[in-house]
């Protein structure tokens, strides 16, 4: 009997559509096309030079050279609940804290965790592109639950409990968001855990953006605004926004310690301990001040504004102020069906394709977060690159009739 070659599960598992868009562009860029990409989300400031020198410590320390224990350093663990604490006022012990292989991992061992087959979990839309893999991957069904540029991108109470069943375990917060820089007010997150509380939900929130929010923005975590949600919340976060360390890997989860002690488990058998190597620079980013992503918050502010002006002068987008993250995630929905350089790109995904074609500026489509008819651009780029790419779009747009 002849059977698949590869695994029905694992068959279904889409590509990242962010790193995707990424690779394409880099690769039109070593044939010599003058692609701009905006497509990743990652600083382009490389990472601070004293956790570069606490790698290359621990690179001479015979100690780095062996196994460690699976769930995390236990000085980077302790580092990471003080810097919880001071960060966001959630207090957890060292105990309830996994290290995983970024953000990524952090994101499937909850998932995997707390799930069985059937739980749903509700999923505010847009949403970053892995969750739904993570969530399909555990066996979870996601219930989306659709934003749009009428309201800034922020879910309201009734939209949560619309969406509510007899299945629905799990409610995942993001704020700030990627992909609409979206941050909910302090008032907005207590109402919203409040909400969860009373329904017997968990929350997983991912703070991976606490530190990048703009303007009269406030980063709350949920998990400080309703205390009594403790035993029922997990919080995702990393090193690699704050502090420039995409390709480091190193991300964490905590939690109540049952959730902590399964995710842990988990990870003693799929990659064992996070590399030393990394681990070290980790525990020297926690440890020291916030004096680097204050520098890159400061650029990043400044090209947020003005992507946000040139994008919004475009005919036919609408683009939101995002407060958070390093994203803008604009509406193009009037543009499509219109007569570009002969063809008529009918949605998203069609016109960025031709945006990379015709203007060489990669962008990701919003059918990769589950929400067609609009654009992630990331402003994590140089400014002169960013008034180059918004303009060559703008010049090719210009032509929609």
């Amino acid at each position: 009997m002849t059977r698949p070659r590869i695994s029905a599960r694992i068959s279904a598992i889409s590509e990242s559509a962010t790193l995707a868009v990424d690779a394409k562009a880099k690769a039109m860029k070593a044939a010599g096309r003058p692609v701009i990409g905006f497509g990743a989300g990652e600083p382009d400031f490389p990472t601070p030079d004293y956790i570069v020198e606490a790698a290359i410590e621990a690179c001479r320390n015979p100690r780095f050279h062996k196994y460690t224990p699976a769930g995390g350093l236990p000085e980077l663990k302790q580092a990471i609940a003080e810097k919880t604490l001071r960060d966001s006022g959630f207090q957890v012990d060292a105990s309830q804290v996994l290290v995983t292989n970024g953000g990524k991992q952090a994101v499937y061992a909850t998932f995997a965790t707390l799930l069985d087959p059937g739980d749903e979990v509700l999923v505010i839309a847009p949403y970053w592109t892995t969750y739904p893999e993570a969530i399909k991957l555990a066996g979870g069904v996601q219930v989306d639950v659709v934003t749009d540029e009428t309201t800034g991108y922020l879910a309201s109470i009734e939209q949560l409990e619309e969406k509510l069943t007899e299945r629905t375990k799990v409610l995942l917060f993001v704020s700030p968001s990627n992909p609409t820089g979206a941050v909910y007010s302090p008032a907005q997150v207590e109402e919203i855990g409040r909400w969860a509380l009373d329904k017997g939900l968990w929350v997983v929130t991912d703070e991976i953006y606490e530190h990048l929010v703009y303007g009269d923005a406030t980063f709350s975590s949920i998990a400080t605004a309703v205390p009594e949600l403790r035993e029922r919340v997990v919080v995702l976060n990393g090193v690699a926004k704050t502090y420039a360390m995409t390709g480091w890997r190193v991300g964490w989860l905590l939690g109540p310690s049952d959730v902590v002690k399964g995710a842990t488990n988990l990870q003693s058998h799929a990659t064992s301990n996070v590399s030393n190597v990394a681990q070290a620079a980790a525990l020297a980013a926690v440890s020291g001040d916030l004096s680097a992503v204050a520098k890159m918050r400061e650029a990043f502010d400044r090209r947020r504004q003005t992507m946000v002006r040139m994008l919004n002068e475009i005919p036919g987008v609408v683009c939101p102020e995002p407060l958070g993250a390093f994203y803008a995630y604009p509406s193009i929905k009037a543009l499509l069906g219109k007569e570009i350089r002969g063809r008529r790109p009918a949605s998203s995904a069609e016109l960025a394709e031709l945006i990379l074609e015709e203007a060489e500026v990669a962008l990701v489509p919003g059918e990769a977060f589950g929400t067609p008819g609009y654009f992630r651009l990331s402003y994590a780029l140089g400014d002169d690159d960013l008034v180059e790419g918004v303009s060559r779009v703008a010049k090719l747009l210009a032509e929609a009739h």
